[in-house]
């Protein structure tokens, strides 16, 4: 495995939008760390100043200074300001403003206890029907062998293969339980929820083998459902998608 971490404690960065992602968790992280100190300190100096003493008398009349009021009202507008102009725009970008289908490679996605089943379109760019009647071994994702739309469908189990510099559209769905499908070196983490159909998507910068998790427990088999995560030249992504749909169809490769 190529995946690796640095800095801060996070892994690589592989992903278009990654960096604005770490950028907020580092902001956030220096906050509450500042939050901490101060606060600790403030502890600390109560207790001493405060402290029991031989011929001190309690004093409950409200006496308070101003400082912790002006403290607590900009603690509230810095995290508005962490919302507004960070958070928000991040996630607007990430999440809602999906890129044109025509110029990215879709995959579906289906989870189940406790595999990815991963599901490309052949070279017509349309899926195949699927049935949750003719899931088997054999065919877990339930594809109907009579529709000619599938026939040129290329299925992986545990592996997701991409090609760089492409937008990825991915169709998230469970056959069972609600999952969470996470790739950390693309920032991207999405719940999968039974009977939904869930659409994100992510850019790759850079080739490598990296890993796929769930990350929402899904029952006693959680730890091991581990998926791998491949990002390839578009030439080396070509070539093993039109092998896989030789076989599937059939016909030899040119």
């Amino acid at each position: 495995m190529q995946e690796k971490y640095y800095g801060w404690g996070l892994p690589v960065d592989v992903s278009v939008h990654g960096w604005q992602v770490d950028q907020l968790i580092v902001v956030v992280h220096v906050f509450m760390a500042v939050l901490f100190i101060g606060w600790f300190s403030f502890l600390i100096y109560a207790l001493i100043r405060f402290r029991q003493k031989p011929a001190h008398q309690a004093d409950a009349r409200a006496r308070h200074f101003k400082l912790p009021t002006y403290v607590e009202a900009g603690v509230a507008l810095f995290e508005v300001v962490l919302l507004c102009a960070f958070s928000f725009p991040i996630f607007s970008q990430a999440r809602n403003e999906f890129p044109r289908e025509d110029k990215a490679l879709k995959v579906r996605v289906v989870a189940e206890q406790f595999a990815w089943n991963v599901h490309y379109p052949g070279k017509d760019g349309l899926f195949g029907r699927m049935d949750p009647k003719l899931i088997k071994a054999v065919n877990p994702l339930g594809l109907d062998p009579a529709d000619p739309a599938g026939r040129d469908d290329v299925t992986t189990v545990n592996q997701l293969r991409v090609p760089v510099h492409t937008p990825v559209i991915v169709e998230l769905a469970s056959k069972d339980v609600i999952h969470s499908f996470a790739i950390p070196v693309m920032r991207v983490k999405q719940d999968v929820i039974p009977g939904q159909t869930v659409r994100s998507w992510f850019e790759a910068k850079q080739t490598g083998n990296f890993q796929i998790v769930c990350a929402q427990l899904c029952g006693l088999g959680h730890y091991r459902m581990r998926g791998f995560f491949t990002v390839q030249d578009k030439d080396e992504f070509r070539t093993w998608f039109d092998a896989e749909t030789a076989k599937k169809t059939g016909q030899k490769q040119p």
